[in-house]
């Protein structure tokens, strides 16, 4: 009987595993692995409570499979998929483990899911998807910020199923605003540099670079052919801003990040995937790039600076 109180603090303190699979390195996704972290300390967990066991793709999407399996192996008690080739190779790899999406896209059209409301399964989490109007707010901004832009060039993954949705809207928005929107396709990284070479034969004053796996992965090559082509971009994500870009604007992918982490909590405490809803982002912000802003001539008006939530000196 004296060991027993003994006994039932050594089950407590024992340190709950958790899996992490990403297609990026762990350099690219070191600032989302500390946003959960933070969630997850903010729901009481210290560092000694939980153990982490990542595994990162370093690009090489046809490596998630191998290791989402080894994953698997450790027996974790939940899988924390990244984007939507990472919780697409968990989802192959387990029917039964826990999976937690942190941003994957439209994962009801991915079948990740069967409804935001009602997932089924073993997979929740949050979405990363928002209201095709976005692509819109993208268009008028440019229009605001470089009021001479006639023709602005669109990047496509056809393999997203959201992006169609984004260019109906944008194409609708231009045609408004009188400016020509011409997609420009890239399905793999093999395709990017001739995606380069059709925004270059199009003669576009600018580049929308909507959210995609594949154009996170290729983000550096991106904002370097943009800044040498001295062509504005306006991505979805504030990470291309923070390495040239012109501005973004779009969900928090730290804010999807730590909330992440209250789906862990709450598996972890019991929970069942299957009746967690999946939540959708609540947080928008704009981000404006002065210096990149100089370095193309162009003046940012005082109405977009007003509005920005970071403003890049």
């Amino acid at each position: 009987m004296l060991l027993l109180p003994r006994i039932a603090r050594a089950q407590t303190a024992r340190r709950r595993r958790i899996a992490l699979l990403s297609p990026f390195s762990r350099a690219m996704g070191a600032p989302y692995l500390t946003a959960f972290r933070e969630g997850l300390r903010a729901l009481g967990y210290g560092d000694n409570d939980i153990e982490i066991e990542s595994r990162e793709a370093d690009g090489h999407f046809e490596r998630l499979p191998d290791l989402a399996a080894e994953l698997v192996r450790l027996d974790p008690e939940v899988i924390v998929g990244t984007v939507p080739p990472a919780i697409q190779a968990a989802k192959q790899a387990t029917s039964t483990i826990p999976i937690v999406m942190v941003n994957s896209g439209e994962p009801v059209a991915a079948g990740f899911i069967a409804s935001l409301a009602h997932p089924g399964g073993n997979i929740t989490g949050l979405s990363s998807s928002v209201s095709p109007e976005i692509a819109g707010k993208w268009v008028d901004l440019l229009k605001t910020t470089i009021p001479r832009a006639e023709r602005v060039a669109f990047l496509v993954d056809p393999g997203n199923h959201g992006h169609a949705a984004l260019v109906h809207v944008a194409q609708q928005a231009a045609q408004t605003l009188r400016i020509g929107l011409i997609p420009v396709e890239a399905r793999a990284p093999g395709d990017i540099d001739s995606a380069f070479a059709a925004v270059k034969r199009e003669h576009v004053q600018a580049l929308i670079v909507p959210g995609d796996t594949l154009f996170g992965a290729e983000r550096s090559r991106i904002i370097d052919f943009a800044t040498g082509q001295r062509l504005p971009t306006l991505s979805m994500y504030r990470e291309n801003v923070m390495i040239g870009g012109l501005m973004s604007y779009g969900a928090d992918l730290k804010d999807l990040s730590r909330r992440a982490a209250t789906y862990v909590d709450k598996i972890l405490k019991g929970a069942k995937p299957a009746d967690l809803p999946v939540e959708q982002p609540t947080k928008f912000e704009l981000v404006v790039n002065l210096k990149a802003a100089r370095a193309l001539g162009l003046t940012i008006p005082p109405l977009i600076l007003a509005g920005a939530d970071e403003v890049i000196e």
